[in-house]
């Protein structure tokens, strides 16, 4: 079990994590957190109505990481659009994120609380570190936070694809990028594990 998951009877998974990786694991939720932010409305009293009707931005976000979390809902697979295809293509991309972005960081928020949680109510073992245990629903918000995770870290480490990767792996022990490196590595292990312990 050590540094990946396994299926629990019954489903769910589970997982032994050492202090510095429950560190780390929270320690990266807590920032997409507050990269995500707290949402519309969040100083203002609850109006189920108001949330309703609550419009997103229309404009794509300024930070990469956001956009790599939030990326527009129409492109070109094909290349690089002409003008005209380029304008249409932003105007519906602007209306689809007016109408779904708040939703989509309401999910991610709480998928990375729901980790934050996990974490929390942890029972320390005598030799230090905890295993993590997980039901099904659990284990699927954990799926979405760890992607998460991933895409934020390697938007910050320009990863566009897997041949970036593979460079990754050939970074000196020097470069001030190897812990973040490392993370998303590990990370992507944890994921790959995840995935497998959901599959029927």
């Amino acid at each position: 079990m050590p540094g990946h998951f396994e299926p629990l009877p019954g489903g769910g998974a589970a997982v032994a994590l050492d202090d510095v990786e429950i560190s780390i694991i929270r320690s990266l939720a807590v920032q997409l957190l507050e990269l995500i932010g707290p949402g519309p409305g969040a100083d203002a009293p609850d109006d189920p109505l108001a949330e309703l009707f609550a419009e997103g931005p229309s404009e794509p976000p300024a930070d990469p990481v956001l956009r790599r979390l939030f990326p527009d809902a129409y492109g070109d697979p094909q290349g690089t659009p002409g003008p005209e295809e380029a304008d249409e293509q932003k105007a519906y991309s602007s209306e689809f994120r007016r109408f779904t972005e708040n939703d989509l960081r309401a999910g991610k928020r709480d998928t990375a609380l729901a980790v934050i949680r996990c974490l929390d109510a942890l029972s320390p073992l005598d030799d230090g570190g905890a295993v993590l245990e997980l039901s099904v629903e659990e284990s699927r918000q954990w799926l979405g936070a760890l992607n998460d995770l991933r895409l934020a870290i390697g938007s910050r480490l320009d990863i566009a694809d897997e041949d970036d990767t593979d460079l990754l792996y050939r970074l000196p022990d020097e470069d001030p990028r190897k812990p973040m490196v490392m993370a998303y590595l590990w990370l992507g292990g944890l994921q790959e594990t995840l995935v497998v312990t959901l599959m029927p």
